[in-house]
């Protein structure tokens, strides 16, 4: 028996099933740079003032955009313009036709696997409220690729 998340296109997912795709790496919750010049986005180690560094998790998940007017919200028909989403990101993965990982908690059953197989960005972020918004270069990080954006 085929997956439910390999049957069904993104649009035709529950908000349950919608929301069970995140793995919780918490990638998307990193401030991004993007280059004038030529698009390429860069991630930063810099995380939104809710996330929780030790965890990768939201602090206050059902009030972020209330509290974070700049919280990026994705809606099935949005996935294919945010370029910046990791390449191992589910919702990415699903969109495209193209498996998830074997260390996804929707394929392992455990909510806590994407951490524990060091895809996430517990451990490795620092919260925007100790960075200077003028020091954010010296926050890109390596251990994500930048993407660049194609007009």
């Amino acid at each position: 028996m085929s997956a439910w998340w390999t049957t069904r296109t993104l649009e035709e997912m529950s908000a349950q099933e919608w929301e069970s795709l995140c793995d919780g790496c918490g990638l998307c919750c990193l401030h991004k740079l993007e280059d004038e010049d030529d698009g390429t986005v860069y991630t930063t180690d810099v995380a939104c003032e809710l996330l929780d560094c030790a965890s990768a998790r939201c602090s206050d998940y059902p009030n972020r955009q209330r509290r974070v007017p700049g919280c990026t919200v994705l809606h099935p028909e949005d996935v294919a313009r945010f370029h910046w989403l990791p390449p191992t990101c589910a919702y990415r993965l699903v969109a495209e036709g193209r498996p998830l990982p074997d260390w996804h908690p929707l394929v392992t059953g455990d909510p806590d696997s994407t951490r524990k197989a060091g895809h996430s960005v517990a451990g490795r972020c620092v919260s925007e409220r100790s960075v200077d918004p003028g020091e954010m270069e010296d926050h890109v990080i390596l251990w994500v690729p930048p993407v660049r954006v194609e007009d």
